[in-house]
């Protein structure tokens, strides 16, 4: 591994932690920008700063991980909670599988749970995070904010032509966070490895090929993934709209 994490304030007698993790080796090649969208400049601040900014804000969250790419030289750890490693790979789900590695080379346990979290969602609240954890601290298994889906659902057959209406009452759209245990999610990522994940798009869908059965926690719809160059516009529209808020004088 090319970096030697810096261990975490490790407290071997207490309870179990909560930890994020955030992968970031991405190019961002679908939202056609220069720069690695992590690093594009939404509403005074990186992407990836404010993602970070609102995990920072979730008081129970012992410390996060960003994982960038071996060649990465442009993020920084910019809070005494945050560590950045080096050791993204070839897809989002090695770069976690990765990530777990460094998590336990500094300091957190099997038993400890890891928050992981799409750099690109951005607008996450903290609340929303808070929410994920208090839903699933006590469940056996864990579970990942999503939102059942609003439309009409149709299945392409040949041509692009409709093949099925599916029912969406039962369908929901994942998102990030997704909290698991470090133990169970890296031993379910390994048991991928040697397929070279396929098939795992997401942390749940690594859990879901042992059996187990994530928690569906519902999120919030602005909690959207930044992907394409439309997205920009909404994200910095949003977060504009937050800060003026926050600004505002608030009535007695």
């Amino acid at each position: 591994m090319p970096d030697e994490p810096t261990p975490f304030p490790d407290r071997p007698d207490g309870p179990d932690r909560f930890y994020a993790l955030i992968p970031c080796a991405g190019h961002g090649s679908r939202a056609g920008t220069a720069l690695p969208k992590q690093y594009q400049v939404l509403a005074g601040a990186r992407l990836i700063d404010h993602t970070l900014a609102a995990l920072l804000a979730v008081p129970r969250l012992a410390g996060i991980g960003v994982v960038v790419s071996p060649e990465d030289r442009v993020l920084a750890s910019p809070d005494a909670r945050v560590r950045v490693w080096h050791v993204g790979g070839a897809t989002r789900a090695h770069s976690v599988f990765n990530g777990l590695l460094a998590l336990q080379g500094a300091g957190a346990r099997a038993s400890d749970w890891v928050l992981v979290h799409d750099a690109a969602r951005c607008l996450l609240q903290p609340r929303e995070a808070q929410a994920l954890i208090d839903a699933c601290e006590d469940d056996p298994v864990g579970g990942l904010l999503a939102l059942p889906a609003p439309d009409t659902l149709k299945q392409s057959g040949e041509q692009d032509r409709v093949a099925a209406t599916l029912d969406r009452s039962r369908v929901w759209q994942a998102q990030t966070p997704q909290m698991f245990r470090l133990g169970a999610l890296w031993a379910a990522l390994q048991d991928a490895q040697a397929s070279g994940f396929a098939g795992i798009t997401d942390e749940a869908s690594a859990i879901e090929r042992t059996g187990a059965a994530p928690k569906l926690v519902r999120g919030s719809a602005q909690n959207f993934k930044v992907t394409y160059p439309e997205d920009f516009a909404l994200a910095e529209a949003l977060l504009a709209t937050r800060r003026r808020d926050t600004l505002l004088p608030h009535s007695p």
